[in-house]
């Protein structure tokens, strides 16, 4: 018995893998795993779009053989060179001995530099180029970062099917392939979630390729990407192309994100103080202790806040080690959240809070308040962490009015 490929239109086949056991991707908590898709078109040129991370080339391959001899491959089409969908290509090629491997201009240099020589030269194809399959063409799409230089997109023109790569996909494992087996609440929360986490720092880039596809005039009546479900369902998917859009234009809602860490909960009593205060001023609140939340937990619920408010306990007269881990995280990404506060517990030193404003800063994040008590708050520091929250609370109503 083998692996079973799963049709998902006529001659097309989804042949990748699904990992049920990943939770860490580069830093992302995936609380649910991912799939690795990969795609097989069955013409006159039998082509192979994408492999899998390597570990999977067993199941890409089982796959496929359930469907033709996987020596009977004539394409490859590499639309990312990240290792989760680039990392068997050698292994691929050497079974599968194809006429070509396709990838776009950078991705032909990527490729290289991850694995040297694959046993076959890699064609460059630039943006606009079209190729014949037979009955059907494959035009390419230039992506650049998104989320990496090489990203390209590939178009089915006769099916209309988008193989999008890492764009419109989530991490999440699945034995369901298609979007409308799966509820929309499932795909909206997964597809933020990958968003704020890899795609956040590529939003410009967002905004112009919606622009350059909608120009276009392309039109889908489905869309496979490389993570995640596939897209069958249009009326859904324009929903995630909104998504894209509201995400990319860092459309802001009435949020504050409270960030800490403690040591003996005095920082923790600090920040119940706080977010009372916010939610008192009109502002939704969400309390984040590190002790519970990943770093990749944190900046999901960034996706859409208009303010940051972190407190750290200062330790060896530095900030927590979990707060420069998640702050690092945070500022990479830019979400460029334009209100930020800082609060702390200290013992002798207190330069805590101080660091904590440097990140901020870092971050583009205007500090509007800062409270911080050695040891444990009293009653003063307590009413002072509620106004803090109420700062807060009034400067997002200010810059979000109603």
């Amino acid at each position: 018995m083998t692996l079973s490929a799963i049709p998902i239109a006529p001659d097309i086949y989804w042949v990748g893998a699904i990992d049920w056991a990943v939770r860490n991707f580069h830093g992302y908590t995936t609380h649910r795993g991912t799939t690795y898709n990969a795609y097989l078109i069955i013409d006159k040129k039998i082509t192979l779009v994408d492999t899998v991370k390597k570990g999977f080339e067993h199941e890409l391959l089982e796959r496929i053989a359930s469907v033709i001899d996987p020596s009977k491959i004539d394409y490859i089409i590499s639309d990312h060179s990240e290792p989760d969908h680039s990392g068997t290509l050698r292994e691929v090629v050497a079974a599968v001995k194809p006429e070509k491997v396709f990838a776009s201009v950078v991705g032909q240099k990527t490729l290289a530099r991850h694995f040297g020589d694959i046993g076959i030269p890699v064609t460059a194809v630039k943006d606009g180029y079209k190729l014949s399959l037979g009955k059907r063409t494959i035009a390419f799409m230039e992506t650049r970062m998104l989320h990496w230089p090489d990203s390209m997109f590939s178009y089915l023109v006769e099916d209309q099917l988008l193989f999008s790569q890492d764009a419109f996909g989530m991490h999440l494992a699945t034995a369901e392939r298609f979007d409308d087996e799966l509820s929309w609440d499932l795909l909206e929360r997964m597809s933020s979630d990958y968003y704020a986490n890899i795609i956040t720092l590529y939003s410009p880039q967002v905004a112009k390729l919606l622009e350059k596809v909608a120009a276009s005039g392309l039109s889908f009546k489905m869309v496979a990407p490389d993570h995640g479900p596939i897209w069958r369902d249009m009326a859904r998917f324009g929903k995630m192309v909104e998504n894209y859009g509201k995400w990319s234009a860092r459309e802001l809602v009435r949020k504050a994100v409270i960030l800490y860490d403690t040591m003996w909960h005095a920082t923790e009593e600090m920040a119940r103080y706080i977010a009372d205060g916010i939610v008192a001023g009109g502002v939704k609140a969400e309390v984040m202790p590190l002790g519970s939340s990943s770093r990749s937990d944190v900046a999901s619920m960034m996706i859409d806040a208009a303010a940051l408010v972190v407190g750290s306990p200062t330790l060896n007269n530095n900030v927590y080690p979990s707060l420069a881990d998640a702050l690092t995280y945070l500022r990479g990404l830019k979400f460029g959240t334009p209100v930020g506060a800082v609060f702390g517990s200290y013992g002798w030193s207190g330069e805590g809070t101080a660091q904590l404003k440097e990140y901020l800063a870092s971050m583009n994040c205007a500090v509007i308040g800062e409270v911080k008590t050695q040891y444990v708050p009293d009653a003063g520091t307590l009413t002072a962490c509620r106004d803090l929250g109420m700062q807060v609370a009034a400067k997002v109503k200010e810059l979000l009015p109603e």
